[in-house]
């Protein structure tokens, strides 16, 4: 194959971004929602953490709060949904299942968006995009929007230009636009619409005279690396066409996991909150046993409301487990280890439990008299199996297991339909 030819078919990155995907999800099982101002509100249903292209026309701020945008709802003709993050997970999982029937390499990097390596001709990867973009509304029944580039970066800041330019159709391919319309898109835009660069790094670029993201491209990389970091020079070598940000295959390598929420209502005992505890420790026993980890430490917290002036408890408590596990029963009594340090009659709004030190199950195994059983009988892996099969809720240890339904989970009043992970709440499709 000549050269020419050979790079014509080099592999590039496309970025598939689902647009406003929670209120696309919404209204891929309600029609009834297209071309309506939507939002979908936070936990227990505080603000606005997407907006319908419709709702961004109203004026209406991501992180808007509900009790402001309510009284005018009715006037705007404005849709509230609670979050309905079981649709939304399961919805997520059909959209990447679908793209990995075009690439053999597809990373996951959020809930509503991936990379994929792509080759092909200039024509049979603008092809590629439209085939995935049709596929997703067609078979999934949400929009998605393309960018084509030879870096990460430069798909993801392709993908935002098709999105916000009716003339690409929602599919881009950033070395199929002419370098002039190139450059006066990156000269329009400031340095905080690139992928990482953040508030605070943005005032430090434009004190070295960097405002726009033709700016940055044209900065010296050994030199952004010497004034800034690392991470920076890959940024302005990613602009100027230089992969330096690999595909990775999976993103399970995290160093932490969180689990940690607001109540709908206060929680002002310690049962109630051993409640809490128990139920997050074996969410976090029955996380770590689905990715094969275990932790070395564990750290309980609970903490009153900032806005109120009148109770300040902010208790914490940092567990050395004896050695890494995942069993939810050692995870349990460590996460109680807050409970002598809350108040009785004070009202705790928010608790969690975070575990970290993770490290690969199986690396050193425990002498015999170490060994625990729970783990050993895979307990944790069997709440995960259970949970996931028959709901959240539906298992639990000890004062986790407690029916009756504990009046500090999520608030969600507006809640859609769970149509798909809910047997009782599956759509019904009548035959005229």
């Amino acid at each position: 194959m000549s050269k020419p030819a050979l790079m014509r078919r080099m592999q590039e990155i496309a970025h598939v971004d689902v647009n406003c995907f929670y209120a696309s999800a919404e209204r891929a099982f309600n029609p009834a929602l297209e071309g309506k101002p939507v939002i979908v509100l936070s936990n227990n249903d505080g603000c606005a953490v997407t907006r319908s292209s419709e709702a961004k026309a109203l004026g209406i701020a991501m992180g808007e709060p509900w009790f402001k945008l309510a009284p005018r709802a009715k006037e705007w003709g404005l849709i509230a949904l609670s979050s309905n993050y079981e649709l939304y997970g399961d919805v997520s999982s059909r959209v990447m299942e679908l793209l990995g029937r075009y690439s053999a390499w597809v990373e996951i990097y959020s809930i509503d968006e991936a990379f994929l390596g792509v080759k092909g001709s200039p024509d049979e990867l603008l092809q590629l995009g439209r085939a995935m973009k049709e596929a997703c509304r067609r078979h999934v029944g949400v929009p998605v929007c393309v960018g084509i580039a030879r870096t990460k970066t430069l798909a993801k800041l392709c993908n935002k230009w098709a999105k916000n330019n009716p003339a690409f159709k929602g599919v881009c391919r950033w070395d199929s636009v002419p370098v002039e319309q190139r450059e006066a898109l990156m000269e329009r835009l400031s340095v905080i619409e690139i992928w990482g660069v953040a508030t605070r790094l943005t005032k430090r670029l434009n004190a070295m005279g960097i405002f726009s993201i033709l700016d940055l491209t044209r900065a010296n990389p050994v030199a952004i690396r010497d004034k800034f970091s690392i991470v920076m020079m890959r940024t302005v070598l990613e602009l100027q066409g230089t992969p330096c940000i690999p595909m990775e295959e999976e993103r399970i390598g995290r160093d932490q996991l969180i689990f940690s929420r607001s109540f709908s209502t206060p929680i002002t005992t310690a049962a109630g909150l051993r409640q809490v505890m128990s139920v997050y420790a074996q969410m976090a026993s029955a996380r770590l046993a689905k990715h094969d980890l275990q932790a070395k430490l564990l750290t309980a917290f609970a903490a009153t409301s900032h806005y109120n002036p009148n109770e300040k408890s902010f208790p914490s408590v940092c567990v050395a487990l004896p050695m890494p596990t995942a069993d939810p029963v050692l995870l349990t009594k460590a996460a109680h280890a807050l409970l002598p340090q809350v108040y009785e009659g004070v009202k705790y709004v928010r608790a969690g439990i975070m575990v970290t030190d993770l490290r690969p199950s199986g690396n050193q195994k425990p002498l015999e008299i170490f060994e625990n059983a729970h783990e050993e009988r895979g307990i944790g892996t069997l709440l995960e199996d259970v949970s996931k099969r028959y709901g959240r809720g539906s298992i639990g240890l000890g004062h986790a297991g407690i029916k009756g339904g504990p009046d500090w989970t999520m608030k969600r009043d507006m809640l859609s339909p769970r149509y798909t992970t809910h047997w009782d709440e599956l759509p019904l499709v009548k035959a005229a």
